[in-house]
């Protein structure tokens, strides 16, 4: 039996799987991004109480600090929300898995994994 003839690719899909990847990869990114923030600064406060510095200059610090947590709890928040509605999507639009997004969108699933702690 022939295959049937290719139906034409809606792009407006193709452009949504293009859209949810790269919010799951720039979130991603920030989480990273945010975490090495948090422990550098938490390596400077540490410094600066080995060397006595002044208390109002480490509590500005440790200011710093915990605004970096609490975004990495708001990316990580952001993020799982993302990948699971890219997840979702990449589920239904199988009949996609031919094109270069579906594939890009795959691969950044993967990637992201870990970030967005899904296993």
């Amino acid at each position: 039996m022939a295959e049937p003839a290719s139906v034409p690719v809606d792009p407006k899909r193709v452009r949504e799987i293009k859209i949810k990847s790269g919010v799951v990869r720039r979130l991603a990114k920030e989480k990273v991004s945010y975490q090495q923030e948090s422990e550098k600064l938490s390596q400077k406060i540490n410094k600066m109480k080995t060397e006595s510095c002044d208390d109002y200059d480490i509590k500005k610090q440790e200011e710093l600090l915990e605004e970096s947590k609490k975004m990495i709890s708001d990316c990580e928040r952001r993020l799982i929300s993302a990948w699971d509605e890219l997840s979702k999507i990449m589920k239904t639009e199988k009949d996609l898995k031919d094109t270069e997004e579906y594939k890009v969108a795959e691969i950044v699933l993967s990637e992201a994994k870990v970030a967005a702690n899904r296993q």
